[in-house]
């Protein structure tokens, strides 16, 4: 693994670049939503609920690097919302379990459809060469979003 405090000019080029690149893309990406009037905070809530499951505040504050008060006023908007769902937690009696309702699923499912439709209308301006580049590198960045 290249040290990049080290590293040749290439790999901080490379880093640049790619910093640039996701951010951008991220920004370009958070435009292409279903509901507009859920935050981005909010959706990311969602999106930790599907592919996690359900989960206490504590928990999901945790997930989302924010501080529990926080989440405790993001989970009430979402319930306000119809997207969530509070439980007792079946071990500890103090506090809830939060889940994603039907609702919210059929959301997150909408807006992935949105937004891989979207990534796929650009990456028609890809070369072959490209689209195998492409391919190879998103288990990296995959790997990276989850480090």
């Amino acid at each position: 693994m290249p040290d990049l405090s080290h590293g040749t000019a290439d790999d901080a080029a490379a880093v640049n670049a790619l910093r640039s690149s996701v951010m951008r893309l991220g920004r370009r990406l958070k435009h292409q939503r279903v509901d507009e009037s859920l935050s981005p905070t909010e959706m990311s809530v969602l999106g930790t609920l599907s592919l996690c499951g359900s989960a206490t505040p504590g928990e999901l504050a945790r997930k989302e690097h924010v501080q529990p008060p926080s989440m405790t006023r993001i989970v009430a908007l979402l319930e306000a919302k119809g997207l969530v769902r509070l439980e007792p937690h079946p071990d500890d009696r103090r506090q809830k379990v939060v889940s994603q309702t039907e609702q919210a699923e059929a959301m997150l499912e909408e807006s992935r459809r949105k937004r891989n439709a979207w990534l796929a209308t650009l990456a028609e301006g890809l070369d072959e060469d490209e689209w195998a580049k492409l391919r190879a590198a998103a288990p990296v960045l995959e790997k990276l979003a989850h480090l």
